[in-house]
């Protein structure tokens, strides 16, 4: 499986399995929910419950970023869904963070006879008010995600004119480090597993583990340099001797 995208079902369907989209329906409508997060580091504990309390059959989950297009989670929740069904959001944004996109998911649920339930939200897509709101939303979330990146580049770019790096302070400490390196020697442990033990995501571990590998190399290397300075014969300042010449008699 790619890294930074993960997909889950939880939850079994029971009844009869619903027929395909544009046919008539067997058996009760389901609600399929769908949740996302950004990253491999944050949780899904808080969208899972709220889909869970909605009453979710089956829920499917992604970590990844709402602007990409191939999300396995998102591709399988939209394939389990069928006229009827009802899929179930926490917020809008977790569903994408683009107008086009968004539009987009709006015009193919219409077409299937697919519901969708924003539960932060409160909006009711069956209405034309309702269409309406969650398009504005779209581009209210899609303004947002500009915004948050304008104002990432800034910092940056200010930081940088005063000589200092941009970016998230490593979480994982030397200490944990250390841990990840030994509990890295028993060929039973996943590298998901070594990096639940050490209480950061897979993404973290492998950055911290490449971070090492360069300081370590750049460590190697100066002292090389200072070697090989070292080793040289200094000639103190001034003129440079001028060679004797042996005359023979």
């Amino acid at each position: 499986m790619a890294s930074g995208t993960k997909r889950r079902a939880r939850g079994v369907p029971s009844g009869p399995a619903p027929s395909p989209a544009g046919g008539a329906t067997t058996g009760a409508a389901l609600l399929i929910g769908y949740a996302r997060v950004s990253t491999e580091d944050q949780r899904l504990d808080l969208q899972l419950d709220a889909l869970a309390a909605a009453g979710c059959q089956r829920v499917f989950e992604d970590r990844a970023s709402g602007a990409r297009a191939d999300r396995p989670g998102l591709a399988a929740a939209l394939s389990h869904l069928r006229r009827g069904d009802t899929l179930v959001v926490w917020r809008l944004d977790r569903l994408g963070r683009t107008t086009h996109q968004l539009v987009g998911l709006l015009e193919r649920f219409e077409r299937d006879g697919v519901r969708l339930r924003s539960l932060q939200d409160g909006i009711d897509p069956a209405s034309v008010m309702g269409r309406a709101m969650l398009q504005i939303g779209a581009v209210f979330a899609e303004m947002e995600r500009n915004l948050l990146r304008e104002r990432t580049r800034a910092g940056l770019a200010a930081a940088r004119a005063r000589g200092r790096l941009g970016g998230r302070r490593p979480r994982l400490s030397a200490d944990g480090l250390d841990t990840a390196r030994r509990l890295m020697a028993d060929p039973t442990l996943s590298m998901e597993e070594i990096a639940a033990r050490v209480g950061v995501g897979r993404t973290t571990l492998y950055r911290a583990l490449g971070r090492a590998m360069r300081d370590a190399d750049a460590a190697r290397a100066g002292n090389s340099t200072e070697e090989a300075q070292a080793g040289r014969t200094v000639r103190p300042p001034g003129r440079k001797p001028r060679l004797s010449v042996a005359v023979r008699g």
